[in-house]
Order: structure tokens, then C-alpha cells, then sequence
């Protein structure tokens, strides 16, 4: 039985933008203009808030990052929505995800299925507050064992009482949905997600507050890491701060874009 402290988070995918489309359509209208930035996410914000106002000919010196800088500042967030990245998070309990699934708007989700996998196998994540006080940490340890182990038997004799099912897969199925009615909310899991920058921003703003449970804001960290190099102009107003218990927290000045 494996037990993990840190969630992993892979960037799988990003957008790209045409810019021969972008260019075809500058000349339709008769303007032409060119972002300086070379982030398809910032690229795309920019030219959705171009189109509100249709302010191609006339921009505001400072190109990309003061452009999204006076978006930020007067709260137009709905172009943000047009930047969208693809995430696969590891190392994360199902405590968590039952958090991160509360984030609906601009945010799509594949999570690992507890009735297909076998969770025989499965690792689980300790809260860093029990890891570091030994008594409960003992405790902790043997209360997921015997839930691990219970997880097993009852997928044998599941296995035993659906033995006449001729469908192999549904019989492992029926035995496995079942069974894991027993493992705890530590258990290991893996989710994709899709999210664009207005989702995101607001999902660092709620999660990366000091307020937030630990392990959820350890994802936003992590994932704020990766924003602010991926697209610094979306996501380099966002600040760091360093707490007494040697956490962090994410703070902002443009809050609920």
C-alpha cells in the first residue's frame, strides 16, 4: 500500500490560433494589426476584446500584456473564456476531486471510474497534518488498511455471488461498484480537466485562499506555476504569499474577473 503527499499535474494540452484566419479576416474589414505575444491563449483574448469594440486600428501602446492588463482592471472577463488548457492531475484524493467538481462553469472533467479499475492497487493520499503527528498518522495508516483489505475480500466474494453472470466485464464491474462503498475518501484517483483562463483564475482565487483545504490548494500552487508560464499576461498579476505554517497562498489585486 502506497501512500503519496504530492499531486502531480501534467499539462496535456493548449491551443493554437491561424493566423492566416486572424489576417483574413483584418483584411475583410480593412485593418491590419499584429499581437506581440506569441501565447495562442493571450493571442485569442485579445483579439475576442478587439471584436467587442472592433479597436484592431486604433491599439493601446504596450501590445498583449497591457491590453489583458486593462481587461483585468475593468473586469471584462468574459473574453478570458476563449483561452482554454488541458490538465491530467495525479497523486490527488477523491476528497479533492469532490472539491474540484463544485467548479462548473468553464470547466470539464474525466475522472478515473471506480467501477471498471481495479482498486486493489490503489494508493491513497495522507493529509500532511496527520503525516506529521505520529500517533495519528499510525492510526491513519491502519484504518485505510483494513478499508484496503476489505476492499478485497468483498470484490472475491462479490466475484463468487456474480459467478453466473456470463459477461465477464459486467460481472467485475458489478463486484468492484459495489466494493469500493469502503474505501475512504483518501483513496488515489486521476482526473482530466479542461478549463479556460476566467475558470481558472477563479478556481486559484477560491482554492489558493489561506482558507482552503491544504491538499486542494497545493493544486492550485502547482497549477498557478504552470499558468504563469504558460500565459504570463493571463496570470502574472497573481502573487505568492508565504504563510507561518510554511504554506502559501494566492493573492491578487484583480479578483472575480
Amino acid at each position: 500500500m502506497r501512500i503519496l503527499r504530492e499531486p502531480q499535474i501534467y499539462l496535456l494540452g493548449r491551443q493554437t490560433s491561424d493566423q492566416a484566419e486572424v489576417d483574413r479576416f483584418l483584411t475583410d474589414h480593412g485593418v491590419a494589426w499584429q499581437s506581440d505575444t506569441e501565447v495562442a491563449g493571450e493571442h485569442l483574448v485579445e483579439v475576442a476584446g478587439r471584436v467587442c469594440y472592433m479597436s484592431f486600428a486604433k491599439p493601446r501602446p504596450g501590445g498583449n500584456q497591457a491590453y489583458i492588463q486593462h481587461i483585468l482592471e475593468v473586469g471584462h472577463g468574459s473574453v478570458l473564456e476563449h483561452a482554454v488548457w488541458n490538465f491530467l492531475i495525479t497523486g490527488v484524493s477523491r476528497s479533492f476531486t469532490h472539491e474540484l467538481v463544485r467548479h462548473r462553469a468553464g470547466m470539464g472533467y474525466s475522472q478515473l471510474s471506480q467501477r471498471y479499475v481495479d482498486e486493489s492497487v490503489a494508493e491513497y493520499v495522507e493529509p500532511d497534518c496527520i503525516a506529521d503527528h505520529p500517533g495519528a498518522h499510525a492510526v491513519w495508516v491502519e484504518t485505510v488498511r483494513v478499508a484496503h483489505e476489505g476492499y478485497e475480500k468483498l470484490v472475491d466474494l462479490l466475484a463468487e455471488k456474480f459467478a453466473d453472470e456470463p459477461d465477464r466485464t459486467l460481472r467485475r464491474k458489478k463486484a468492484r461498484q459495489a466494493a469500493r462503498s469502503v474505501l475512504p475518501n483518501a483513496t488515489e484517483t486521476k482526473i482530466f480537466v479542461t478549463a479556460n483562463a476566467r475558470s481558472l483564475r477563479h478556481f486559484l482565487e477560491m482554492r489558493g485562499s489561506r482558507h482552503a483545504e491544504e491538499e486542494i490548494r497545493k493544486v492550485a500552487v502547482a497549477m498557478l506555476h504552470i499558468l504563469q508560464r504558460e500565459a504570463p499576461n493571463l496570470f502574472g498579476d497573481y502573487a505568492l504569499i508565504d504563510l507561518p505554517d510554511g504554506t502559501q497562498e494566492i493573492e491578487t489585486r484583480f479578483r472575480k474577473v
